[in-house]
């Protein structure tokens, strides 16, 4: 039976721990895993451009022994130039696996209903569980634990923030968000994960206070305040999180040996100040590396790795 990943919804904790455990040995052994995709072809398909996704896996993919096909809005753009069903329905016929970057979260509901192959979600509008299947591995590779750690989220409520929810409920992280108002992350799936949390003594807080959040954090993150698609609410944006960068009087707040994390791309000296992202705690560039690693990790356990 084909397994997907749509968000860390479709990953136990017992699931999610195993993919950080086979991060970190394939990032000790780049070999490990080397004919995992041999005689596959995996397809991109993204509606965005992107750096770390698309170089991650491509790089990835052919690490892994398969075949990388990147197929772009101008070859196929989802539900304007073909239906993104009948896309499904094509692709499976070609390839081994589908790894979508969209628009919208219904195109990769549609993928993987109507495709008999795995699709993994390179980002929606509603979550990017690849992005925090890395940050949870960054944190565990910072600390060598990830169950009971404070992290804060400083920032619009968006699918990085949601993905964060759902890891750090999971494996037992506190989470502290403080983000403007109107900007607040889903409200389903911030019920959801305090269910979680429940389950495994993560404490997750919600507010519109920065100092609140980082007090005592061991990990800060951060994301843009203006991501792709919402450029002409730019100046509405800018204006609406002015009070929530991550500078060095905010982070004197945090614990000692924090760790400061960015999902990149970021702007110096919107949300974080360039002296927090180039300073001593940031291991934002360690994070981008840990792509390749984790999407690996991603890739060895959907088809089948052991």
């Amino acid at each position: 039976m084909k397994r997907d990943l749509m968000s860390l919804q479709d990953l136990t904790a017992e699931e999610i721990t195993t993919i950080l455990e086979l991060t970190a040995k394939v990032k000790k052994d780049p070999s490990i895993g080397s004919t995992v995709l041999k005689g596959k072809s995996i397809g991109l398909v993204f509606q965005k451009p992107s750096n770390r996704t698309r170089t991650s896996f491509e790089v990835g993919i052919f690490q892994l022994g398969g075949n990388c096909i990147y197929l772009g809005p101008d070859e196929i753009n989802l539900g304007v130039r073909e239906s993104t069903t009948d896309v499904s329905k094509t692709l499976s016929r070609y390839l081994d696996g589908i790894v979508a970057r969209t628009n919208t979260h219904d195109d990769i509901i549609e993928l993987t209903r109507h495709g008999d192959i795995p699709v993994i979600n390179g980002l929606s509008d509603l979550f990017h569980p690849c992005q925090g299947l890395t940050d949870l591995f960054s944190v565990y590779e910072h600390f060598g634990k990830v169950r009971g750690l404070t992290m804060a989220y400083i920032g619009d409520g968006n699918n990085v923030c949601h993905s964060l929810l759902l890891g750090c409920a999971k494996l037992g992280m506190n989470l502290k968000i403080a983000t403007p108002k109107g900007y607040e992350p889903s409200k389903y799936i911030l019920t959801l994960s305090r269910d979680l949390g429940k389950l495994t003594g993560a404490e997750i807080d919600i507010s519109h206070d920065p100092l609140r959040a980082v007090t005592d954090a061991d990990a800060i993150y951060t994301d843009v305040w203006v991501s792709m698609g919402q450029e002409e609410e730019t100046k509405k944006r800018l204006s609406d999180f002015d009070q929530f960068q991550i500078n060095e009087e905010l982070v004197a707040n945090a614990n000692e040996d924090f760790i400061f994390m960015h999902c990149l791309p970021a702007h110096r000296g919107q949300e974080v100040s360039e002296g927090v992202i180039d300073g001593r705690h940031s291991i934002v560039f360690d994070q981008a590396e840990n792509r390749l690693h984790t999407q690996k990790a991603i890739l060895m356990f959907l088809f089948g790795y052991k």
